[in-house]
């Protein structure tokens, strides 16, 4: 294997290339992944053991291809961007305390910026001309206070948060995208991007040459809200993708902020859902910065029920044991497709809760478990 940014900073560059393989391997997610480095001390280990686990399964396993991987570690550096590992010093802090973590993420640019302070700035696609010179406004006017400003890069509310704290003379922000490090979406942002990733700082969690998907949105959305101590919704219909990114805000404990918007515009149903629902309402960005520099780990708003923290797994029990197949058909007798509390799991089966995780690790591996946000499991539909 060639050199790559995925050695730097005290990673071997065997286990920096494990490391990405293990994450691109069928069902590994980034709760699977952190277990599996817990329960066996490193990637390397862990990619050893992927065919057995994933063996209990009805099909036979295999990790990610080699060659893949170097494709892909060729593709970051053509682009290049650079690997950031979830224990590695510049991984941004606050996106390490979700539960859903990215456990490696890509990026261009600074990425000392992913540890300023950082509030997110959402909304409509198909904005007001009122909205857009708002969101413009108050990501100049945050850039200038010391804020990073987060968003998706969007069309509408998105570009011109960007575009605002771009403006500022010390203009910083930060732009999460749904695709490859290589590949700028939407097509009509692609010199914006570039802008970011010159002058702030571009993050992505999908491989390179990766176009976007409906389902990498919502994924994107959650280190919107993981890379920032609260989010502001500016303008949002219901059921807005905005909403999402809000909610997993509120889940991750960080403040929900919404600015109201008249009554008779769809386009503000949802920010004036959202206060009604218990997110705090902001008029002006002075509003933003006295919530946020007060924010010392216990949001004001009431939006959401905070969901239960990132658990950090011990395996040591289970240290000289194997999970057998009975335990693992124990613990799937007491699994449907609704969503259930592993701590329910651990009380009903009488298991330890190490054993508990394995099993469901096996499952999540195979195919056969779904995970779901406060730390709860389902079998796959």
């Amino acid at each position: 294997m060639s050199a790559s940014e995925g050695g730097e900073k005290g990673l071997t560059q065997l286990e920096a290339f494990a490391r990405i393989r293990l994450l691109r391997s069928p069902n590994i997610g980034p709760v699977s992944y952190r277990q599996l480095l817990a329960r066996f001390g490193n990637a390397v280990a862990a990619i050893e053991v992927l065919p057995e686990l994933g063996g209990r399964g009805k099909r036979s396993y295999r990790p990610a291809p080699r060659d893949k991987i170097e494709r892909e570690i060729e593709g970051i550096q053509r682009a290049g961007a650079s690997y950031l590992f979830h224990d590695q010093p510049d991984f941004p802090p606050l996106l390490a305390e979700i539960e859903s973590a990215p456990p490696i993420i890509t990026y261009r640019g600074d990425v000392r910026l992913a540890s300023k302070p950082c509030v997110a700035m959402v909304g409509a696609r198909n904005s007001s001309a009122a909205a857009v010179k708002l969101a413009r406004q108050f990501g100049r006017d945050l850039a200038e206070r010391g804020y990073s400003v987060v968003s998706g890069l969007a069309r509408g509310i998105d570009g011109a948060s960007h575009e605002g704290a771009l403006s500022a003379s010390a203009g910083a922000t930060i732009g999460v995208i749904a695709s490859g490090i290589d590949i700028a979406y939407p097509p009509q942002h692609s010199e914006l991007q570039e802008q970011i990733a010159r002058e702030g700082l571009l993050i992505a969690e999908q491989p390179p040459a990766t176009q976007p998907r409906g389902s990498h949105f919502p994924s994107r959305n959650r280190i919107i809200a993981g890379l920032a101590a609260g989010t502001l919704v500016v303008e949002a219909a219901p059921k807005s993708g905005s909403l999402i990114t809000a909610r997993l805000a509120g889940e991750a404990g960080r403040e929900v902020m919404a600015i109201p918007g008249s009554p008779l515009d769809t386009r503000s149903l949802g920010c004036n859902q959202l206060i009604r629902d218990g997110a705090v309402l902001v008029q002006s960005p002075e509003e933003v910065t006295e919530l946020l520099e007060s924010f010392e780990g216990t949001p004001r708003s009431r939006f959401n029920v905070v969901a239960e923290g990132r658990e950090d797994y011990d395996f040591s029990e289970l240290d000289g044991t194997d999970v057998s197949l009975e335990d693992t058909g124990a613990i799937t007798a007491l699994l449907s497709t609704a969503p259930v509390t592993v701590d329910e799991l651990v009380r009903q089966s009488g298991a330890p809760m190490a054993l508990v995780q394995m099993a469901l690790l096996e499952l999540e591996i195979t195919g056969e478990l779904e995970r779901h946000s406060g730390g709860r499991v389902s079998l796959a539909g």
